[in-house]
């Protein structure tokens, strides 16, 4: 009985081993995976049942179930039989640095074990490293995978040369395919060569649709979304290159698509963010939404990820969020306490609630701890002295900075502090300072003698001629052939000492031999010329022939006047017509003793044209519409009687009891009607 069954046990197990092949050559790890499970019910130690079972949990996306049974069966499942799909399952669970070391404690490195080396060196940003590992596998290995290969290859160096800026090699790469076409344009941005870059990517274009329109069960959305991640990047060259509205219509396309990779979608949305800046806050608000999806932090690089929490702590300082501004600025400080930015970013923050003080506290406290970022901080505090209106105080700072004191840009900045502060001799100072490094280390190089110009012509501006002599003629000994430099020196000899201005007045060149190079006719013809050139005199003859034709050219037909409408040829017309009306002979002024018709004079409510109606004396000879309560029309003649209807009275006219009477009808019954 015992070998019986011993016998059906191994024949069973035999049908679940044939179910799990079948179903492994038709894809279907799901039916493959219980029929392990089954196996494992027998024999839970089966070292191919267990091995089986990572594999198909693996083909279905169970990577943490997978690593859990390899961890639960190490003695089985020892590293030289699991090591590669135990390092896969970290390397996709994102346990990188895991991955790493598993496939470094591998007794033998095969062929896949060295792909995933690289596939992992590149998530950790180990470049170099990585590149040796792809060119090996390329260099000892021949099967059809070649082309996959050598993208990776290009993206590491695509990836050398953007965030490292390191000068790549020509690996003799073939851009065969639209991925191999799109790494060496990432290189060519890396390299600042924006031009070629934007032509790569256009030609990546062009094969990316040739290579997806051969499937045609793919939309034209379809399309646009496989060409975003190109489009994306074209949108950062324009960016680059200045053509800011290209760029931001290309982001918002983009974003349209509503692409499925949340990388594309965090860097596209920073990019606006950074267009945007402190403009249309709302709109990078919403933007800022789209950095923070789940798994952005497993797509970017570092630096990506970096500049991207940058942004987010400026927009919080432009949206007045001050507390949050701090809070993203110490992150970062905390990430990488050796980074400036963050500091710049607290500075600014505190500068905009009005605490300079502490904004120079906190910068001066930096530069102490880092000395390699101390001339970028002072430059930084003197700014904010300058925005304080303490001019002389940031002078101070800027001369501190030793490395900087001889270039021509820091002269020119504390030439023009001190000139703000009417401290000329401190400027001739800061100018002389500078021509004695150069005297001392560059003598006569195009910077040393452009400042010795300088300075003479700031100090003939504020009247130091015999220091500027000095400087003018070092420069004049340099070049003798320099006529300005003479003549200026010339010009301030003869205020301090007139024999050698004589003197020096000889090497100036006759006038005869100074020819302009000016075409005089085609500068008269050019727009904005005011001279005119005089005409010669002519003989008399030929003058009063020329005033002749003039006179003839000079007579021409007069238009016809518009005459008044009312205008009567019978009548002369009025003599005095052109004199004011005040100043005639026949003004006799206006008539006195008549009151003018004036709106708001009268009874409340009424109107010039309704006084008149009421004025019997204007009305006699015509009726009127409609007479008003309470008013009298004493004074009438009894012959116009029968055109006027009379009130009804019960009083005399004018008194007391009428007035109240007409008054409180008046509140009743509105404004003059009744």
């Amino acid at each position: 009985m015992a070998n019986s069954g011993a016998a059906a046990g191994s024949g069973a197990l035999a049908s679940l081993w044939s179910d799990v092949n079948k179903a492994g050559q038709n894809g279907d790890f799901t039916r493959a995976l219980k029929s392990i499970n089954k196996i494992l019910q027998v024999a839970k130690d089966d070292v191919k049942a267990l091995h089986c079972k990572v594999v198909c949990l693996i083909q279905n996306g169970s990577f943490k179930e997978a690593l859990t049974v390899i961890n639960n069966n190490t003695k089985v499942l020892t590293s030289d039989i699991i090591a590669f799909e135990k390092a896969y399952c970290e390397y996709r669970l994102n346990k990188i640095e895991n991955a790493l070391k598993t496939i470094e404690n591998s007794p033998q490195k095969t062929d896949k074990l060295k792909e995933l080396q690289g596939q992992v060196l590149y998530r950790l940003e180990r470049y170099e490293d990585c590149l040796s590992v792809y060119r090996d596998i390329i260099r000892n290995s021949q099967d059809d995978y070649d082309e996959e290969r050598q993208t990776n290859l290009s993206a590491v160096v695509a990836a050398m040369s953007l965030w490292e800026k390191k000068p790549t090699e020509d690996y003799g790469l073939q851009e065969t395919s639209y991925e191999l076409c799109f790494n060496a344009a990432c290189d060519l941005i890396g390299q600042g060569k924006l031009n070629e870059a934007l032509a790569k990517l256009r030609e990546a274009e062009q094969l990316c649709r040739e290579s997806i329109s051969e499937d045609t069960d793919l939309t034209e959305e379809d399309i646009e979304s496989e060409l975003a991640i190109i489009r994306g990047q074209m949108a950062y060259v324009k960016q680059l290159q200045g053509s800011v509205d290209d760029a931001l219509q290309l982001y918002n396309q983009i974003i349209k698509l509503k692409p499925t990779d949340v990388g594309l979608l965090a860097v596209v949305a920073n990019n606006i963010i950074t267009i945007n800046k402190d403009q249309n806050v709302f709109d990078s608000k919403k933007k800022v939404k789209l950095t923070n999806a789940e798994g952005v932090e497993h797509k970017l690089s570092r630096k990506q990820l970096q500049a991207i929490d940058f942004n987010k702590a400026l927009l919080s300082m432009h949206t007045n969020q001050a507390e949050q501004c701090r809070k993203l600025a110490t992150a970062l400080q905390n990430q990488k306490p050796e980074h400036l930015l963050p500091v710049l970013i607290q500075a600014a923050q505190l500068c905009r609630e009005k605490q300079h003080a502490k904004a120079i506290e906190l910068l001066q406290e930096f530069a102490d701890q880092h000395p390699a970022f101390a001339t970028q901080i002072k430059l930084t505090m003197a700014q904010l002295k300058l925005a304080q209106g303490n001019v002389t105080k940031a002078c101070i700072i800027m001369k501190s900075i030793k490395e900087l004191e001889h270039k021509p840009g820091m002269v020119s900045a504390l030439v023009t502090m001190h000139s703000h502060d009417e401290d000329i001799d401190s400027a001739i100072e800061v100018f002389n300072q500078a021509i004695s490094w150069y005297q001392e280390n560059q003598p006569n190089s195009p910077a040393h003698l452009s400042l010795i110009r300088e300075a003479a012509n700031f100090k003939l501006k504020h009247g130091r001629k015999k220091e500027a002599i000095n400087d003018l003629e070092q420069i004049w000994k340099q070049n003798p052939k320099d006529i300005h430099t003479l003549a200026q020196l010339i010009s301030a000899y003869s205020l301090v000492d007139a024999n050698k201005a004589k003197i020096l007045s000889k090497h100036l060149p006759p006038s005869d031999t100074m020819h302009l190079k000016v075409d005089v006719d085609a500068l008269e013809n050019s727009a904005g010329v005011t001279f005119i050139r005089k005409k010669p005199a002519k003989v008399a003859g030929e003058q009063t022939k020329e005033q002749g034709q003039v006179e003839l050219k000079k007579k021409k037909k007069k238009k016809k006047g518009k005459l008044p409408k009312n205008y009567d040829p019978k009548v002369a017309p009025d003599p005095e017509r052109w004199l004011p009306m005040r100043e005639r002979s026949y003004y006799r002024g206006k008539k006195k003793g008549k009151k003018k018709e004036q709106i708001g004079k009268g009874t409340q409510g009424t109107t010039s044209a309704a006084a008149a109606e009421l004025d019997a004396s204007k009305t006699a000879n015509s009726p009127p519409t409609s007479p008003r309560p309470g008013v009298a029309t004493a004074g009438a003649s009894s012959s116009s009687s029968s055109n006027v209807i009379p009130p009804r009275q019960s009083k005399p006219v004018g008194a007391a009891g009428t007035k109240k009477k007409q008054q409180q009808k008046k509140k009743k019954g509105g404004k003059g009607n009744w």
